[in-house]
């Protein structure tokens, strides 16, 4: 689950930027306040990848994907983006755990190497 999450977490990490850019053109927010809060968001991402295998690791990455949406107020597309990053990061979840499960059976099936 972990490979999974942090992939589509590096992903946001990338589009957060460029909605920071796009955020600077289209809005009356001043070029600070807007690279404070798209580099917070960028921050979390990175550090979310760390934290992913921790208690409330997923639960705040449910968190950034409601405020990636919500970031849809100051650049309308993202509206959009968050909610295929939102899809995605349920995916990740469903999928890795998953595969997570899968590979635990058949470690535990399999017989120890001598």
């Amino acid at each position: 689950m972990r490979t999974l999450c942090a992939s589509t977490l590096l992903a946001e990490f990338f589009v957060i930027g460029f909605a920071g850019l796009v955020a600077m053109r289209l809005t009356d927010h001043g070029t600070a306040t807007v690279w404070t809060v798209s580099g917070v968001a960028m921050a979390l991402c990175l550090l979310l990848c760390g934290m992913l295998g921790r208690p409330g690791g997923v639960q705040l990455g449910w968190a950034l994907q409601v405020a990636l949406i919500a970031s849809g107020f100051v650049v309308p597309t993202m509206f959009v983006l968050g909610a295929v990053f939102a899809l995605l990061w349920w995916v990740s979840i469903r999928v890795g755990t998953t595969v997570d499960r899968a590979k635990a059976e058949r470690a535990a099936a399999s017989p120890p190497a001598p």
